[in-house]
């Protein structure tokens, strides 16, 4: 593929998943709110229980075949059939140990309702297995448009299903029917995007080539599971279902906005950065744009929801979900940190070295697990979200670090990338914190017109900023509206690749 073909679909590829991740986080904005009105913090603890007992296995069990299929230079359509095979017996050995480990997950989070939910969860295992592998096309080839089908499928499902059965049953069933049905609904469009049909047919040599990729991917997958959920699963066995249930809340509010950025940007960046593993003046350029674009995004939003938490629970979640708004407030800044070293993880993967990720993770892990049994001791939930906030910090650092070497940018060059956004994002949080005394009340209309005030002072600054100091983010935005040409395909540029 030349390196205009990929630039032209890489675009509209970015397209596609900045407009799957805006409408799907409608849906789950919405769906969350009116699950949280209806629904009690233990019921969202006992749905964590059931997912941390699923994530637990699968995790662990991880191939790293689709991510080694998409990292591939080469045709991968034989590999494909042997890949669908490992992951087919993979799923049902899972569902078997995971619906007869149930009772005993139960036992150990002191949850005996979670039994029968964990069982039902085994299901979307068997069904996530099944699903076409083909499907590794729509990123490897940068056909997101598709992508965009098939993961919207689940997301409109589980909304629907989940939020009818909230007002039928309101309990913690609502959320359980939503999550199997938004994987049965993938499942079939999966067949119905993609033309592949695999069938069963192992190879032997083609799953060692591809675990040799894979098993980095298994060890980094294991590392990322233990300081992602370890938290959870501390919260579960020794503060309760219902503390479970507002720390997961907490995560959830302060989390997804800016990591939902770094998620759309990199299922961009991995496919494309891979056939530029071999050009590392383009490959430290694009990183660079990257980075810049990461920032931009992610500061504003980490400093509006850190500002804006207070008012956002009461107003939206009603004053029972009061309790997570320290916990939102430190882990806003975790997924800020998280933003921003996240870049460098597709990075890794692109050029061959996912074990970069995993020897860096270690130190993440090892400070997650120093820090939060004395803190949780100390400040409860919130004593764990410091704790996860300063793993992250730690780990951002190292991979930044790491980053830098690969990419043989320079310190400066990478800390601009970040200092001006940062800036932007104070001088927004201060007049936000100068408003506040004239709006006081804790109204939508208020919120809204903090929430608009905080968006136009932000731009603004980095307007200032570009005039001032040249840092001119502008105009690589405007390089990438400008390259989604919907008229004239010829003349598309992707923004993050140099010509």
């Amino acid at each position: 593929m030349n390196p205009k073909h990929i630039q032209q679909r890489a675009i509209k590829g970015g397209f596609w998943i900045f407009s799957l991740r805006t409408v799907g986080q409608l849906f789950n904005f919405i769906r969350l709110i009116v699950l949280a009105r209806l629904l009690s913090p233990n019921d969202f603890g006992l749905m964590g229980i059931a997912l941390l007992s699923m994530m637990t296995l699968e995790t662990f069990s991880e191939t790293g075949f689709k991510t080694a299929l998409i990292q591939k230079k080469k045709n991968i359509k034989n590999y494909l059939n042997s890949a669908w095979t490992v992951l087919i017996l993979r799923g049902v050995i899972l569902f078997a140990i995971l619906y007869l480990i149930a009772p005993h997950a139960a036992v150990f989070f002191n949850a005996p309702a979670a039994k029968p939910i964990i069982q039902i969860i085994a299901l979307s295992i068997l069904l996530h297995a099944f699903t076409n592998i083909g499907v590794v096309y729509f990123q490897k080839e940068l056909e997101f448009k598709k992508q965009f089908k098939y993961e919207f499928s689940g997301i409109f499902a589980d909304f629907i299903v989940a939020i009818s059965a909230a007002l039928i049953f309101r309990n913690v069933w609502a959320l359980v029917l939503g999550f199997v049905a938004g994987n049965a609904a993938s499942l079939i469009m999966s067949y119905k995007l993609h033309d592949y049909r695999p069938k069963l047919d192992f190879n032997l040599s083609k799953a060692k080539e591809l675990w040799g990729f894979g098993k980095w991917i298994l060890g980094s997958s294991i590392l990322i599971f233990l300081f992602m959920q370890g938290d959870d699963i501390f919260v579960g066995k020794v503060l309760g279902v219902a503390a479970l249930g507002f720390y997961q809340m907490a995560y959830k509010i302060s989390n997804l906005p800016v990591t939902e950025i770094t998620h759309v940007i990199s299922k961009i960046t991995f496919p494309a950065y891979s056939k530029l593993q071999q050009n590392a003046r383009k490959l430290k350029v694009a990183y660079l744009k990257v980075l810049q674009i990461t920032a931009f995004l992610s500061f504003p939003v980490a400093g509006a929801i850190f500002f804006l938490a207070e008012d956002f629970t009461l107003i939206f979640l009603t004053q029972k979900w009061m309790p997570i708004v320290p916990v939102i407030k430190v882990l806003i800044l975790a997924g800020l940190c998280s933003s921003i070293g996240a870049t460098a993880g597709p990075l890794f993967q692109s050029i061959g070295k996912p074990k970069i990720s995993t020897k860096w993770q270690f130190i993440r892990l090892f400070v997650l697990i120093a820090l939060i049994y004395p803190l949780s001791s100390k400040f409860g939930i919130t004593g764990i979200a410091i704790a996860v906030l300063a793993s992250i910090l730690v780990s951002t650092v190292a991979f930044s670090f790491m980053a830098i070497k690969v990419t043989k940018c320079t310190v400066r060059k990478f800390v601009k990338r970040i200092f001006f956004p940062f800036l932007g994002a104070f001088i927004m949080v201060s007049l936000l914190w100068m408003l506040k005394g004239l709006v006081a009340a804790a109204t939508v209309p208020n919120f809204l017109l903090l929430a608009f005030c905080g968006a136009v002072s932000y731009v603004f600054a980095i307007y200032l900023c570009g005039l001032v100091f040249r840092y001119d983010i502008f105009s690589l935005l405007k390089d990438c509206i400008k390259s989604f040409d919907l008229f004239d395909k010829q003349q598309a540029k992707y923004p993050f690749l140099p010509n």
